[in-house]
């Protein structure tokens, strides 16, 4: 956890230093000491005296503070920090250093540095795309320095928002997860969330209600308590704030079931939380439908069972856990899920429990499995991920 952590928060001329304020909102009110450092273009972006008023301490930005021969050791506070976290940091401070060129403070507090030290990169795509640019982030890497990135977004190309900076409350829960408790440290867990459109036509498809809250939390904790995940998500306007999550994001059945079938390969455990459309359209207009009859009749045709598929796949040091959302019979449904599709343990929730299943920032769930079944009170859908993590732990 941050709580109590000392952090060195390095900020550069960059347009994006206006979200270090918020980078420090998030950091001291998760219980960190923050020391700003500050490069003499990162004042043309941001104040000192904003800074300071956040951090409750001076800001470090020249060598010497007065002109009585006072001056700012870098050696101290590479000793005092847990953490430095450089963020935003511009091409010509990567450039800096990766090359030890220290001719600012910011430059010598990084090459003093015995803490780990984080990189949030800000720069246009062009910058970011240049081969010396990268060049330096991969001798930055080769050195041990941590790079943080952001996530592309639902359907992005690869591209997408490359050098920009990581949003601020994905920084903090970056380094937030780097702190925790691992007890998920060096597993690789797979995840799938949200709903899967099937087209009918160009701008009409078949879904459901599913907003991928649940999903997207149990990748977060799993996060958080550090397991390599790969989050396979359904359409959905979530953002994920781990960095340390590789998304792929899909929107129907086929492509999901394409991408979960690949990448349980290498997993040792997957949680199967999307809410996937069980058919799809035996015909896809190529064209808008128009209205031109009384009526439309459209066939369906199942999809693939994602979960009977890699109930089949599992070998037997991998974990498979399945979710069912039920109307009616929900025990027995869900019983018959679990041993149908050779699941480890199913998660249970009820249309019949308002307020706790699409859209909702609640659940309330069981958990069933050859063992038994074990009921939770209704919670907070980051609290009852924190319940289904800690049953999958138990059995890893």
């Amino acid at each position: 956890m941050l709580k109590g952590k000392k952090i060195v928060l390095g900020i550069t001329g960059s347009i994006a230093a206006y979200k270090s304020c918020l980078i420090i909102r998030g950091l001291i009110k998760a219980g960190v000491e923050v020391q700003v450092v500050i490069t003499p273009a990162g004042k043309e972006f941001i104040t000192p005296i904003t800074l300071s008023a956040l951090t409750h301490k001076p800001v470090v930005s020249e060598f010497f503070s007065q002109r009585d021969g006072t001056w700012n050791s870098h050696v101290d506070l590479g000793l005092w920090a847990d953490a430095m976290l450089i963020a935003p940091c511009t091409a010509s401070t990567l450039g800096k250093m990766a090359n030890g060129i220290a001719d600012n403070m910011l430059i010598t507090t990084y090459l003093s540095m015995k803490a780990p030290v984080f990189i949030a990169p800000a720069m246009d795509l062009d910058m970011y795309q240049h081969p010396t640019t990268q060049q330096n982030m991969e001798r930055l890497k080769s050195f041990g320095n941590q790079i943080i990135e952001p996530q592309s977004g639902f359907l992005a190309s690869g591209l997408e928002g490359k050098g920009r900076m990581e949003e601020p409350e994905a920084i903090v829960a970056y380094l937030d997860a780097y702190f925790d408790k691992k007890d998920l440290q060096g597993k690789k867990i797979m995840l799938t969330a949200g709903p899967t459109y099937e087209k009918i036509d160009p701008v009409r498809f078949i879904g459901n209600y599913s907003s991928g809250k649940m999903g997207f939390a149990l990748a977060e904790e799993c996060a958080r308590r550090g397991a390599e995940v790969t989050l396979i998500a359904g359409p959905v306007s979530l953002k994920t704030p781990y960095p340390t999550i590789r998304r792929i994001d899909v929107e129907s059945c086929q492509q999901m079931y394409d991408a979960a079938t690949t990448a349980f390969r290498d997993c040792d455990a997957a949680i199967l939380c999307a809410a996937v459309a069980d058919f799809r359209p035996t015909e896809q207009a190529d064209r808008k439908i128009k209205r031109e009859k009384d009526d439309l009749v459209i066939r369906l045709q199942p999809t693939h069972d994602i979960a009977a598929t890699l109930g089949q796949m599992k070998r037997n040091d991998q974990l498979l856990v399945g979710f069912a959302l039920e109307t009616n019979d929900e025990q027995a449904n869900a019983q018959k899920k679990l041993e149908k599709k050779n699941l480890d343990f199913i998660v249970l929730n009820s249309l019949r429990n308002e307020g706790t299943c699409f859209q909702s920032d609640e659940n309330q769930i069981s958990i069933l499995s050859k063992d038994g079944q074990r009921d939770f009170d209704k919670k907070a859908k980051t609290v009852v991920a924190r319940d289904i993590v800690d049953e999958l732990q138990k059995r890893l």
